[in-house]
């Protein structure tokens, strides 16, 4: 039976979803216009289209799920449509999170000065990688969601099987072993997005620090525009990380069911999964001007009009 609290986190986590919708359909519009008749796509966009067309779906699915759990909570409880509901949120959270982390990697290599050779060698070559990078998270992520579906599948097999059928040594130890390969696929799909996030928002706040530092030591007193911008891009990548890392928990709780279902534990992790995507694609929003063009444009001709029918 569903709480007041659980019926409240639920029609939270929708608002949040509708505006981060909002939001990535905002940055998934922009970047498309700017591709459309182009041959070669900008490998910015390209991460931008991929990261904002799998929030997109993802939000929408999210939605979707939560109007299952207010009205249709017994259905949406059953096994089978829980294996499956579990499944497409793995492929779509894994997605999520490997073209976030392409994000930091990108912002990383484009913008931190370092002079190692590696580092150099990737900033010549991102434009041909970043559809390799791509085309290798959503690999990642279907072969993730596809072997954890499965897992959980095989584990309902067990626990419903009739115990004449079922060792109960056996059952152990078959659902030790899909524990364990469970946790290594988990570790393969969602541990190393985090990772190369945490490195590169790491590095490229080191970069831009050290920048700001020498940008400081020779400022002649007035207000430097260059430094306030470098100020906003570190703000905006400590907030990407923050963002990233609760989402990441958040999900790990989900998937693994730390908490019980309709929890209080679980609703606040759903809020909080909620609310992150949305607050990222709010930050790229806020910090690219290209993308504050379009929802300014149509705000222009809706104005003009509702003056014209007036008049």
């Amino acid at each position: 039976m569903m709480t007041s609290f659980a019926l409240l986190c639920l029609l939270i986590a929708i608002i949040e979803s509708l505006a981060g919708i909002l939001g990535n359909g905002i940055i998934l519009a922009a970047c498309s216009l700017s591709c459309i008749g182009s041959k070669t796509w900008p490998p910015y966009d390209m991460i931008m289209i991929s990261l904002s067309s799998s929030r997109f779906i993802l939000q929408s699915w999210n939605i979707l799920e939560y109007l299952m759990s207010i009205f249709y909570e017994n259905f949406f409880c059953q096994e089978n449509v829980n294996v499956a509901s579990k499944t497409i949120f793995t492929f779509l959270n894994y997605s999520s999170l490997w073209f976030g982390a392409w994000l930091s990697v990108f912002y990383c290599i484009k913008v931190a000065s370092f002079a190692q050779s590696f580092f150099i060698w990737l900033k010549l070559r991102i434009a041909r990688l970043v559809p390799w990078m791509l085309l290798t998270s959503w690999l990642c992520s279907f072969t993730a969601a596809i072997s954890f579906g499965w897992d959980l599948y095989s584990v309902h097999e067990n626990i419903t099987a009739p115990s004449s059928v079922t060792n109960s040594s056996a059952w152990t130890t078959t659902r030790k072993d899909s524990l364990g390969l469970l946790i290594l696929i988990c570790n393969a799909g969602i541990g190393m997005p985090l990772i190369l996030s945490m490195v590169s928002s790491i590095l490229l706040v080191r970069s831009l620090w050290i920048h700001i530092r020498r940008m400081q030591n020779n400022a002649s007193g007035f207000r430097d525009p260059s430094l306030e911008a470098h100020m906003k891009a570190i703000k905006s990548v400590c907030s990407f990380l923050f963002l990233y890392i609760i989402y990441f928990i958040c999900v790990l709780v989900i998937l693994f069911s730390v908490f019980s279902p309709l929890s209080n534990g679980e609703m606040i992790c759903v809020v909080l999964m909620a609310a992150c995507p949305t607050g990222h694609s709010i930050v790229i929003i806020w910090i690219n001007p290209k993308f504050q063009e379009l929802p300014a444009r149509i705000w222009h001709h809706i104005n003009c009009h509702v003056r014209t029918a007036f008049m």
